[in-house]
């Protein structure tokens, strides 16, 4: 089943060639961190940090680093003999890591799934445990975890409603295959902590031994809140100073969704012309796209990357040269940039989180509540389901049908600020009240890395 599992991998990888090879031209993807992820090359070890005993934290992408940061710092602590090192598959997330993990030991890129580079991998890690955020399942990983005798434990594990479907539907195709294949693969890791009971039936009927799943909830809502970044901290005295308010913070905005925020501030503006929008790009290559549909509104705009902005000896920011402020005639900033989002949430009056007015599945929309900020978002947040369905129940969020729904919802929020005070603190108290999976995966990590011989500090 490996071999077939293997070589279908292959045949993928040769049909998908040109695709890379365009998005590594056009944007420098995949290339960069091509041999490390073939196992050749692992220049963060050479220092030494790599040793025996190591905790490998795997995180995929953006969102899974950041709801992985409070983990890793815990580990850290608990561990300080142990080397941590960090992996993710993206370069947006590698960069993120880098930034909000420092004190991990490497920041690495994470094999591809053929036995060879796993191996070379493993050999460079030596990891004692494997920690994999949510649920990206690499059957050859898995596997030689195993024969090495590496624990392996997937931690926040979810399976969306879409991907969930996904999974019914190959099954019903191809079972004769995929049943006894996920059976055998999901028979490698030695634990499954999932962030909800619907998680951890669903891996169990995908063939996870059920004496190894378990629910102990979502790592996201133990999230660190980041504190103020210089382009915050520019940006909340600049509002100050003008009075542009109110601002509405549009963030993780994914592709063709853009005009859409667009349209939805559009509607803000016919009540509040002086509102400010600031446009946060999900992904880097859609920072030109998004400075395109800016323009092609006819607003005018400032991006993040021109503001010439240092942090000051006092810890807020200061302006390289003269004195670059808000025009009035720009309505919109551009955030494109990596990892300023989050703080600049605390700026805002108004939130709309992206990847849900098309069909994306959505984006957490903890951080933002977190800060007592009401999430307002579209129809499509199957990868947030039950989250999104909690928070607006209990009155702490929004969902909409449209764009023009999205900007009627901000204008009835703020027509009515007690009502909006308390949506804004329920949000918060919804994030304070469910934290704990944290504490939960340190006590499970415990038992294995005492198994091995080192004692919790």
């Amino acid at each position: 089943m490996y071999f077939i599992y293997s070589f279908l991998l292959g045949i993928a990888a040769v049909v998908l060639t040109p695709y890379w090879l365009v998005q590594g031209l056009r944007h420098g993807k995949y290339f960069s961190n091509l041999f490390e992820r073939l196992g050749f090359y692992y220049p963060s070890f050479k220092s030494g940090a790599n040793r025996p005993g190591a905790i490998l934290l795997h995180a995929v992408s953006v969102g899974e680093v950041l709801s992985g940061i409070s983990l890793a710092r815990r580990l850290r602590d608990a561990y300080p003999q142990r080397p941590l090192i960090i992996s993710t598959t993206t370069i947006t997330g590698n960069k993120l890591a880098r930034e909000r993990m420092p004190f991990a030991d490497a920041i690495i890129y994470f094999p591809l799934d053929w036995t060879f580079c796993v191996r070379r991998a493993l050999d460079a890690i030596k990891p004692s445990l494997v920690i994999i955020l949510e649920t990206e399942i690499w059957p050859n990983f898995l596997c030689q975890a195993r024969r090495c005798n590496i624990p392996v434990l997937f931690v926040s594990g979810r399976i969306s409603d879409r991907s969930f479907l996904r999974y019914q539907k190959y099954l019903r195709t191809f079972g004769f295959f995929l049943r006894p294949f996920l059976k055998c693969a999901l028979a490698d890791p030695s634990m499954f902590l999932m962030q909800s009971e619907k998680d951890a039936d669903r891996i169990r009927f995908l063939g996870a031994p059920a004496d190894r799943v378990r629910a102990s909830g979502n790592l996201k809502y133990d999230l660190d809140l980041p504190g103020p970044t210089p382009v915050s901290h520019w940006l909340e005295a600049e509002v100050l100073r003008t009075g542009r308010t109110p601002v509405i913070v549009a963030g993780s905005v994914v592709a063709t969704e853009e005009p859409l925020a667009l349209i939805a501030f559009g509607t803000l503006q016919g009540e509040y012309p002086n509102a400010l929008l600031v446009l946060a790009p999900r992904k880097p290559e859609r920072f030109d796209a998004a400075a395109d549909f800016i323009h092609e509104s006819r607003r005018t705009f400032l991006r993040r990357s021109q503001l010439p902005i240092q942090t000051s000896s006092n810890g807020g920011s200061a302006l390289a040269s003269g004195e670059t402020v808000i025009p009035k005639s720009v309505t919109v900033l551009l955030l494109d940039s990596i990892g300023e989002l989050a703080s600049v949430y605390r700026c805002a009056d108004g939130v709309f989180v992206g990847g849900s007015l098309v069909p994306s599945g959505g984006h957490n929309i903890l951080e933002p509540a977190a800060f007592g900020k009401i999430p307002v978002f579209g129809p499509s947040m199957e990868n947030f389901s039950e989250m999104a369905a909690r928070f607006v129940s209990a009155g702490a969020a929004v969902q909409v049908e449209s764009p023009e729904d999205a900007g009627v919802a901000w204008i009835e929020m703020f027509r009515d600020p007690d009502r909006m005070r308390t949506m804004g603190e329920t949000a918060r108290a919804l994030v304070e009240d469910s934290r704990g999976a944290t504490d939960r995966a340190l006590d499970v990590i415990s038992e294995f890395l005492n198994e091995r011989g080192t004692p919790r500090q």
